[in-house]
């Protein structure tokens, strides 16, 4: 008994393994425990608004009332201005999309943000690829011919906007947090800005723009959960 008692205590050597997953530091997660809470609101309030306005506009041709009167004054705002409408839509784009979430994903690995730098690189083609593989065909509304809810640019551009927030604003050492605050809003003009250049474009309704916001906002909201689940930090070996 006593030699059992001897052989149990002896102490671990250096390096060696433990056998145990669990012991293995899980790094430190992208969303604070107090915005969990919302971020899952915020996802759930994503998913049935685009829910709801998918059941509401599904095979629709022409735009709704409330689209119209939305629509129209940037619209006739735009008529002139279709040079303009097309760089404030840019953003929203392949390329853009691309080097942005690139550059994201970078500054994360040289933070040592390993689950930072996976969701800069993966918000944009699942937001994306929500919209385009399975949302726009499954409702099918229409404009000019083309299928647009929800709206592609606002999706990529709302997608980037949020990891920028949660990337900014989570939780973090002190200090620098108003240019980090600055940053957050500066994204979110850019994604506003995106969404009525699109429409001045007659690319979508407003509606669709919604729609969109709603699925990148959503899809980030979703990723930072997934990303903060102890093992898949564990996984990542986030320092």
């Amino acid at each position: 008994m006593n030699g059992m008692r001897l052989r149990s205590a002896r102490p671990q050597r250096p390096g060696q393994p433990s056998g145990r997953s669990s012991s293995r530091p899980a790094g430190r997660p992208l969303l604070a425990a107090s915005a969990r809470p919302w971020a899952i609101a915020l996802l759930a309030g994503c998913a049935i608004l685009v829910a709801v306005l998918g059941v509401l506009f599904a095979r629709h041709t022409l735009a709704s009332p409330f689209d119209r009167a939305v629509d129209s004054p940037v619209i006739a705002w735009f008529a002139a201005r279709q040079d303009l409408a097309g760089w404030l839509a840019y953003p929203g784009t392949l390329i853009p999309a691309v080097v942005l979430s690139a550059a994201i994903a970078v500054a994360c690995l040289l933070a040592g943000r390993r689950n930072g730098a996976v969701l800069a690189v993966v918000a944009v083609p699942a937001a994306t690829g929500l919209c385009e593989a399975l949302l726009k065909p499954l409702v099918h509304r229409t404009y000019l011919g083309q299928v647009t809810y929800p709206s592609g640019h606002t999706a990529t551009v709302f997608a980037l906007a949020a990891t920028v927030v949660v990337l900014l604003l989570a939780p973090r050492p002190a200090g620098a947090r108003v240019p980090r605050m600055l940053i957050s809003a500066v994204a979110c003009v850019v994604g506003l800005l995106v969404g009525i250049a699109v429409i001045g474009l007659r690319f979508h309704y407003f509606t669709d723009t919604v729609a969109g916001a709603a699925v990148g906002i959503g899809t980030v909201c979703g990723l930072a959960l997934l990303l903060d689940i102890p093992a898949v930090r564990r996984w990542l070996r986030i320092a």
